[in-house]
């Protein structure tokens, strides 16, 4: 429940005198129910009862009629009023606000000539005072004149007491001086949203005596609750489409109160307690079940039993079934709500007057000449209720309490609050001989808890009986077990607490009702173990070589619009156009997710040139994700185990994903036909496998099967020696750097950083460190102009074998001094021995080993 007022609060704890909506907030803190606001009544000043002594009617110009009135308010002297109401007379008992006083809307009141009169003061309605809109429109009338007695508004139910003196404090009176806290309930705890949940959690905090008003006595104040008759109500329960195994209503209590005279108003402490938690009173029969929901958490609904027909049967809706609930709105029903029907035209079910645990029919409705009264009080599946809230967006003050778990013992005792408030308030007459109550309720199961794992998970020495009494609080049934010297406890829960099903959920509430406070601010120990695996230090190596050289790490968005193929320039049966499709995106224009992080990462480059950036080196490590065969899983029934075939399919559906890493590098001031881009992409990802230590070939990717978005014939295929692709690397197509709004000649890579690292294998290289110096030679072969310079960058390694510290290409040229189709790689190579300084005779065998490999391999000649 969100509101906490004190008097009501009391009713079920001991409350101490002098206690403040502040101190009961820290004090339910201490339980772990949070503070939220603390509201009052936004009146200050005198605010006090008055009677009238006089009243004359004076009509004015503008053919408005004021009264005007000499009323006391416990002063020497009466004082003058002017009123524009007319339903108060001589005699009556109102509520005055004397000057100064400050009303809610920050509305001073002060002595003002008005009407010919100086009007000292002003008698109050209920809208005035924040009480809630009047129904005759006109001032709040305490006590009518000659009545021998009123109601006592301190909230007894039958008590009565003179008619409250002039002069007497209409704030205290009228519980304005009350304040109302509101707290927030988390969803496992719901038994909270009743007045009785939070009287509970008080006594836990406080050790003040708790009478718990849903129990019987000794342990509670419930009333006495007649038996089940034969001539009940008829009642059915007929689920056919159980939710999370459970049926939809395991329990349906029936009472019926009948002579109820229609015009009975609710009493005005029960109007109050109702706008002090936020509901608006409507009527008696309503009110009294709005109120007993709020002070013990059982939801009821009142039906006029002249528009029932039996039997009432609860069950799950028909295709096309339709209701008009009380909200006016024709609702059409799912086949998996929760329906209460009932039968007029003698058909079981035929018609339906509510959804079970949300809201009412209009069919059924208690209106003002309702005399007889069905009520219901019944439990119901929170998975069910939920799902019908949510579905018609429905959320009602019964269906927040029906999904959090509702007392299963309950029902009978709501009931009953419920028929003595229409007894003892609206006249009526309770029928004892139709008592209906259908219950299919099961026992709570046991829990072995241990105490001594308890003081282990919370790092709290909690004794034994410690442990036994704080379950024992909770309101749960304990029994001791032995086993030699060790003792354990068998725990059934209470039926208001439905979220305690396991060991660990009493280990909470023990923590809890012993105190926080007791718990240690300890930094865990940090369990030894081998930190990053093989495969996340290879990932993360693969970022920072990139941020060493020179990109920048940027995150995307992994959403693309269906036309980014397009864009990209994938051919028509290119795997990654069969894209994943969201069913609820983000953006209409962005419903699928990626296949390629350059669909995502082109983007972003041409934004930064577009705000300004010279030049653009960025990269991203991200997911892509591809269409398994097959289409989506089937979806699994809610609360009960699907089955091995249907995880099976569930596995076998989910989409393929892989992380790649790609990169985007473009120039503008880079112009003509410069190929620099290109060669630095591919120069960095030969680096980036490198650092992780994988042997990667590069060739040139055909003219004839090019892959997008890369330039045909500009574009290099990174293979394993094994053959697996790990990915491209290259100068973008003209058309793609057009439409993505990038330079001329931009270059990009994405590589699939999974096989990378796979290649790179687990163990680290570490070459040997050698003291003796480095062998510096160069050398220059003339090759046909079609042989990659990598397949002669590796030519060249061979040769040198063991000696060869690294080869590196530093310069290609293509000229009149070679012959046409021909064309010239120089080579850096960085020769040392591990054991020896280097002759020059080993040098220059090495140069001709090469020299000799280079002919007959690729038919290549040391350029002159």
């Amino acid at each position: 429940m969100p509101y906490v007022i004190k008097p009501w609060l009391a009713e079920h704890v001991a409350v101490a005198e002098d206690a403040t909506a502040e101190s009961i907030a820290a004090a339910l803190v201490s339980v772990g129910l949070e503070e939220e606001e603390i509201h009052t009544s936004g009146i200050t000043g005198p605010l006090v009862v008055g009677r009238v002594l006089e009243l004359t009617p004076e009509p004015q110009k503008n053919g408005k009629t004021i009264n005007w009135c000499q009323v006391e308010v416990g002063e020497d002297a009466p004082r003058g009023i002017v009123c524009g109401a007319h339903n108060f007379g001589v005699g009556d008992s109102v509520v005055v606000a004397l000057p100064g006083a400050v009303l809610p809307g920050d509305f001073a009141i002060a002595s003002r000539k008005t009407y010919g009169h100086v009007s000292d003061g002003m008698i109050c309605s209920t809208e005035e005072l924040g009480m809630g809109p009047d129904p005759e429109h006109g001032i709040l009338v305490l006590a009518r004149a000659g009545e021998a007695g009123a109601e006592d508004p301190s909230g007894g139910a039958t008590a009565e007491c003179t008619v409250p003196a002039p002069g007497t404090d209409a704030l205290e009176l009228l519980g304005l001086a009350e304040e109302v806290l509101e707290i927030n309930i988390t969803p496992d705890r719901g038994y909270c949203f009743s007045m009785r949940g939070v009287a509970r959690e008080y006594a836990h905090a406080t050790g003040a005596t708790f009478t718990d008003p849903g129990l019987p006595a000794p342990r509670g104040s419930a009333p006495a609750v007649p038996a089940p008759t034969e001539d009940g109500f008829a009642i059915e329960v007929a689920d056919t489409a159980p939710i999370n195994g459970e049926v939809g209503c395991d329990r349906f209590v029936a009472r019926i109160v009948r002579g109820i005279d229609p015009a009975a108003p609710s009493p005005e402490w029960l109007q109050r307690r109702l706008r002090q938690a936020g509901m608006r009173p409507i009527s008696l029969a309503v009110d009294a079940t709005n109120y007993v929901m709020l002070d013990l958490g059982q939801p009821l609904h009142a039906y006029d039993l002249g528009t029932l027909a039996a039997p009432i049967v609860v069950r799950r809706a028909q295709e096309g079934e339709r209701l008009r609930t009380l909200d006016d709105v024709d609702r059409a029903l799912h086949p998996e709500d929760l329906l209460i029907t009932d039968s007029p035209g003698g058909e079981s079910g035929s018609r339906a007057i509510g959804i079970a645990g949300v809201m009412g029919g209009a069919d059924t409705e208690v209106s003002a000449a309702t005399q007889d009264v069905l009520i219901e009080a019944a439990h119901f599946d929170p998975i069910s209720i939920a799902r019908s809230a949510r579905r018609h967006k429905l959320p009602s003050e019964a269906s927040r309490r029906f999904e959090r778990g509702v007392d299963t013992k309950l029902q009978a005792i709501a009931a009953q609050r419920v028929v003595d408030l229409l007894v003892t308030y609206g006249g009526g007459t309770a029928d004892d001989a139709a008592v209906t109550d259908l219950d299919a309720t099961h026992p709570r199961g046991t829990i072995t808890l241990d105490p001594q794992r308890v003081a282990a998970l919370v790092g709290v020495d909690y004794s034994y009986d410690e442990v036994h009494d704080a379950v024992e609080e909770l309101g749960a049934s304990v029994t001791d077990i032995a086993d030699g010297d060790h003792r354990e406890l068998l725990v059934t829960p209470p039926s208001w607490r439905p979220d305690l099903t396991e060991p660990i959920d009493l280990t909470e509430e023990v923590a809890r009702l012993l105190g926080y406070d007791r718990v240690p601010s300890v930094a865990p120990r940090a369990g030894s173990g081998s930190g990053l695996t093989p495969a996340q230090r290879l990932r993360r190596s693969a970022e920072r070589t990139l941020a060493e050289s020179g990109y920048v790490q940027v995150l995307s968005f992994p959403f693309v619009g269906t036309g980014v193929h397009d864009a990209l320039g994938e051919a028509a049966d290119d795997e990654r156009r069969a894209a994943e499709r969201l069913a609820n995106p983000l953006a209409d224009d962005a419903p699928e997710l990626r296949s390629s992080v350059l669909a995502s990462l082109l983007p972003v480059a041409a934004r930064n040139l577009a705000r300004g950036a010279a030049q653009v080196a960025v990269f991203e490590v991200g997911s892509v994700t591809f269409v398994r065969p097959g289409g989506p899983s089937p979806l699994p029934p809610g609360g009960a185990h699907p089955g091995e075939e249907v995880i099976a399919a569930i596995h076998q559906a989910i989409p393929v994903q892989e992380q790649h890493v790609a990169g985007v590098l473009a120039d503008p001031t880079v112009k003509g036909a410069s190929e620099q881009n290109a060669h630095t992409v591919i120069a960095t990802v030969l680096r980036l496998a490198e650092t992780l230590g994988a042997d990667l070939e590069v060739v040139a990717q055909p003219v004839a099967q090019p892959h997008a978005p890369f330039h045909p014939g500009r574009c290099a295929v990174l293979r394993t020696r094994s053959g697996a692709v790990v990915g491209y690397a290259g100068e973008l197509a003209p058309t793609v750097a057009s439409v993505f709004s990038l330079p001329h000649r931009a270059a990009a890579f994405e590589l699939d950083l999974q096989v990378l690292v796979e290649a790179a294998g687990s163990a680290p290289r570490v070459g040997k460190l050698s003291t003796f110096p480095l062998a510096k030679e160069d050398v220059a072969l003339v090759v046909d102009a079609e042989v990659p310079a990598e397949t002669v960058r590796l030519l060249v390694a061979e040769a040198a074998g063991d000696l060869a510290e690294s080869v590196e290409l530093f310069d290609v040229y293509t000229g009149d001094q070679l012959a046409e189709g021909r064309k010239s790689l120089a080579f850096a190579l960085r020769l040392r021995a591990a054991d020896r300084t280097l002759t020059a005779q080993e040098t220059e065998d090495v140069r001709q080993r090469i020299v000799t490999l280079a002919s007959e391999r690729v038919g290549g000649e040391l350029r002159a």
